[in-house]
């Protein structure tokens, strides 16, 4: 019999075969009799109006069946409140095909649907659209004028909270330095494009196999806008070909399709090109101003933080920008002022790490330019800074071990001894430089359940509506079931990504594998009590007067761990309880067992990030030859998937600092590399080493496992890291992300 696979273990991932093997079948992957295939007509212009659509062309060629436009559409949700989603911002949702305004480049405008693709792209590009343009601003430098502060937030959005009178310390503290930072637009661009497969199943009833991070959230989404009944409409999202927050909110994609299947009553397609994909969610682009100032002794004595962000006209888009640096350096005097600027593109949305990837990063760039002015250290300089609470608040972190992550990552890195003055190491024709940055993001807890099923045959079945974008969770609750009843990972089935699982939150803020596993865990519990009761009727009284405590089970037994001879087996106990299968349904809240109220103190994982890099003198050529990076992110339940996360997060950091750069003609208001061949990002010849280490930090306040979220910290302040090596290489400093050639020579 093969040993369980208990948290902390390193199995492969369990739906790693049926992806390799192509049995995982993804959203535009499911063939359905009589299957129509739909093509948007995206928007020529940024703003205005569509004036006239000519479409008799199209309707001419063969096969094709519909071309769907405001005019002809069905009825739809009138009021604001309907498209709203379980994560929408503050402001008045996007409405496709509602009207003839056009609110940003893009926009789709019309929906060909067909019986097959080919038929519905040719008849798509013999569609002509006539526009009556008006005047637009994509360029975030013009809508400073027009930044505000929305008196509405976001829900998980906390303001800044100044502390002392930071201006005035800025002023009068020996050493000082103020910079703006800039962060360009960012594009995800996950492999699997996004599509939805809608089945018509009946009036008013449809299956919708849809790319999503939250299937419950598409599924109350679709029945509100088209007037379905909620148990009519059933999301599935087994398998999500990556997604890094593109998928949190129902894109345009699922919106079209949903309404042709609604129209034409038959089973419809929409997949978005990849120049679609970049017609909706991005990471908005920022500048930030950074003031700081230290006393003679390299201490802080003034944070000054000023960030603006770019969002759309009909929706307020806000991230955590602002809070971080008065979060992690302990400075008596603070402030930070964030604020929005609308511009004529879609509402930006939450991208890896959003808030952090860019204000953590910025303001890292910004610390090491500090502690050049200081002469110290730029690691000695944020350890001497480091504070062991929440500086912005004052409440004590549940876990901090940031110092032992500098301590682990700078001996691995070799960082002792590292000359303080730039371009003072060289290897040949290449300047060699060091780097360091502090990584920083939320622990976060949601409210999810889970349901698990032991049957006759001993195996057993753990459910959630949760979503697996390929960081693991399949694998998650498969360990933590297994660690909880002690049965071997290969008798456990794992159902997720269907909407009529219990509840389970957006995949998203790095808070799954902690909420879902909490309720696995308490679902298997619950099981394991049934399991208990079972076993105490039998005649043979096996577990004698041995309490809940001192009964541990392994290898589908039930075993009394002072004597490992008592024991029952799982189908013995059932038996004693008079059932062919077990069920139990559990729901893990904020404030479960040893939890911490999140109002008493500050939940975050941390990392220390060292990178070096190696710059042609010549023709200014990056290459990152080496990244250490130690994360404290609490109890780790797999680390081999938990390192896939890390380096994800990583080469996306490297891709921030170097690479990744989405390109605006501010004339037509439109994203111009909409591709992969124009949209850098790094390939294999760009990726070196890089050093995963994780620091011991079990966290049974944060969340009951002790676990705290993975997803996000890889990414934030890796750029930061990278950038300071630069510039210690070259002397140079770029303010601006990416760091191209052009700026380095």
């Amino acid at each position: 019999m093969k040993a369980s696979t208990r948290i902390g273990d390193q199995p492969n991932r369990i739906d790693g075969p049926a992806k390799v093997t192509g049995a995982a079948h993804y959203a535009a992957e499911h063939d359905l009799p009589g299957l129509l295939y739909g093509v948007a007509i995206s928007s020529a212009i940024a703003k205005g109006r569509v004036v006239s659509i000519d479409d008799a062309a199209a309707r001419q060629v063969p096969g094709v069946v519909e071309v769907i436009t405001h005019r002809n559409r069905p009825h739809v949700a009138w009021f604001d409140r309907s498209y709203r989603d379980e994560v929408a911002v503050p402001g008045s949702p996007f409405r496709p095909l509602y009207d003839d305004e056009i609110r940003f480049s893009g926009q789709p405008v019309a929906l060909v649907v067909a019986e097959s693709f080919e038929a519905a792209r040719d008849a798509a590009s013999l569609i002509r659209v006539e526009y009556a343009a008006a005047p637009h601003n994509t360029d975030l430098h013009v809508a400073l004028g027009d930044r505000f502060t929305p008196k509405k937030t976001r829900s998980n959005f906390e303001l800044p909270k100044p502390r002392g009178d930071a201006k005035a310390a800025f002023d009068t503290a020996p050493l000082r330095h103020s910079a703006s930072y800039e962060m360009p637009v960012h594009h995800h661009n996950p492999m699997e494009m996004h599509a939805a497969t809608v089945r018509w199943d009946g009036p008013g009833k449809v299956t919708v196999w849809d790319k999503t991070q939250g299937p419950q959230n598409v599924q109350a989404y679709l029945a509100e806008v088209f007037g379905f009944a909620k148990d009519d409409v059933r999301v599935l999202n087994p398998y999500v070909g990556g997604a890094f927050g593109s998928g949190l909110r129902p894109q345009y994609h699922v919106f079209l399709a949903t309404l042709a299947a609604k129209m034409l009553e038959r089973s419809v397609r929409v997949v978005l090109t990849r120049q679609q994909m970049f017609t909706h969610v991005h990471r908005p682009a920022a500048i930030q101003t950074v003031s700081l100032a230290t006393d003679a002794g390299a201490r802080l004595q003034a944070i000054v933080n000023d960030a603006t962000g770019t969002t759309s006209r009909y929706e307020n888009y806000m991230e955590v920008i602002c809070n971080w640096g008065l979060m992690a350096y302990a400075c008596p005097n603070a402030s930070a002022e964030y604020a929005i600027a609308p511009v004529d593109t879609h509402t930006p949305g939450d991208m890896r790490a959003p808030g952090a990837a860019t204000g953590m990063t910025l303001f890292e760039m910004a610390i090491d330019e500090m502690a050049a002015v200081a002469g110290v250290d730029p690691m000695a300089f944020r350890l001497l800074n480091d504070s062991p609470v929440d500086a912005m608040t004052g409440k004590p972190f549940t876990s901090k071990a940031l110092p032992e992550a500098y301590r682990q990552a700078a001996l691995r890195f070799g960082w002792d001894g590292r000359p303080l003055e730039p371009r003072s190491m060289r290897e040949g024709g290449e300047l060699v430089g060091w780097g360091v940055a502090t990584g920083m993001w939320d622990a976060m807890f949601d409210e999810a359940s889970a349901r698990a099923r032991l049957t006759a045959d001993g195996r057993l079945e753990v459910a959630s509506a949760a979503s697996d974008i390929g960081t693991g969770t399949y694998t998650v609750m498969a360990q933590v079931a297994a660690d909880t009843l002690g049965v071997a990972l290969d008798r456990i089935d794992v159902r997720l990504g269907d909407s009529d699982l219990p509840k389970a939150p957006v995949e998203g803020g790095s808070w799954m594998a902690a909420s879902v596993g909490a309720a696995v865990q308490l679902a298997c519990k619950s099981l394991g009590d049934q399991l208990i009761r079972g076993a105490r009727k039998l005649p043979t009284g096996p577990l004698g007067d041995a309490g809940r405590d001192e009964i541990d089970f392994h290898g589908d037994h039930l075993v009394v761990r002072a004597d490992p001879a008592r024991r029952v087996t799982f189908t013995e106990a059932m038996q004693g309880a008079g059932a062919t299968e077990l069920v139990a349904e559990e729901t893990a809240k904020p404030g479960l067992g040893n939890m911490i109220d999140m109002w008493l103190k500050a939940r975050n994982t941390h990392s220390a990030i060292f990178a070096e890099v190696k710059v042609d003198e010549e023709l200014g050529v990056v290459r990152v030859t080496r990244i250490v990076i130690a994360v404290a992110a609490g109890r780790i339940v797999n680390p081999k998937t938990a390192r896939s996360q890390i380096l994800g997060g990583v080469v996306m950091g490297i891709s921030m600092a170097l690479h990744e750069e989405s390109y605006t003609d501010h004339r037509f208001g439109r994203f111009m590399n909409h591709n992969l061949s124009e949209y850098h990002v790094p390939t294999h010849a760009d990726i070196h080493d890089i050093e995963v280490i994780f620091v011991d930090e079990p966290d049974p306040e944060v969340t009951p496992l002790g676990v705290k979220g993975l997803g996000e910290i890889g990414i934030v302040g890796t750029a930061a890291a990278v950038a300071n090596a630069i510039w210690h290489a070259t002397g140079k400093r770029v303010r601006s992300l990416p760091i191209t050639i052009d700026k380095l020579l």
